[in-house]
C-alpha cells in the first residue's frame, strides 16, 4: 500500500493545473519541436532532436509523478484543532531572542519552506504535531538541536 499524499485543497488544485498544462499546450509544443527536429533529417547528429526527446522525457516522468500524487492523495480539510497542532494547521513559534515565525504545515508533496510551508515529517513538524500553544517543543535539525515555544496555533 503506497503512502497518502496529503495536500491543501489549493496545492490540489495547483497541481491539476499544472498536470493540464504539461498534458495540453507542452505536449503541443514539444510535439511540434520533434516534428521540426525530424524533418531536419539525419536524427544521429540532430541535436535539436535529442534535446526535444530528452525534453519529452521529462515531461512524460512530470506526468506519471503529478497523476500518482494525486490518484493517493488525502485533502487536508479545515476544521476546529481544538487547540492542537496537525495537518493544515499555521504555527506561530518561536524560539529564545529570536522573532516568531509562523509555519503552515502540510503534506510532503507541498512543503516549501522558503514560502513558510514546513512538512509534517520534517524534523520541526514532527515535533509540532499534537502540541498545544504553550508548549515547548524540540527539535533535532541538521543544525543541532533546536527548542521553541508555541506561541499560536490558527
Amino acid at each position: 500500500m503506497t503512502q497518502p499524499n496529503y495536500l491543501t485543497p489549493e496545492g490540489e488544485a495547483k497541481l491539476n493545473a499544472e498536470l493540464q498544462e504539461l498534458k495540453g499546450t507542452k505536449r503541443e509544443e514539444l510535439s511540434k519541436r520533434l516534428r521540426s527536429a525530424i524533418q531536419m533529417g539525419d536524427l544521429s547528429e540532430n541535436a535539436d532532436y535529442h534535446k526535444a526527446k530528452e525534453d519529452q522525457g521529462f515531461l512524460e516522468g512530470r506526468i506519471q509523478e503529478i497523476e500518482a500524487i494525486l490518484r493517493n492523495v488525502v485533502i487536508i480539510e479545515k476544521k476546529q484543532s481544538k487547540g492542537v497542532v496537525f495537518i493544515g494547521s499555521r504555527v506561530t513559534i518561536q524560539e529564545d531572542n529570536f522573532d516568531p515565525e509562523t509555519y503552515h504545515i502540510v503534506g510532503a508533496t507541498e512543503a516549501d519552506p522558503r514560502h513558510g510551508k514546513i512538512s509534517h515529517e520534517s524534523p520541526i513538524g514532527r515535533a509540532l504535531m499534537d502540541k498545544k500553544v504553550g508548549d515547548v517543543a524540540e527539535a533535532e535539525t541538521p543544525g543541532g538541536t533546536v527548542k521553541f515555544k508555541i506561541i499560536k496555533i490558527e
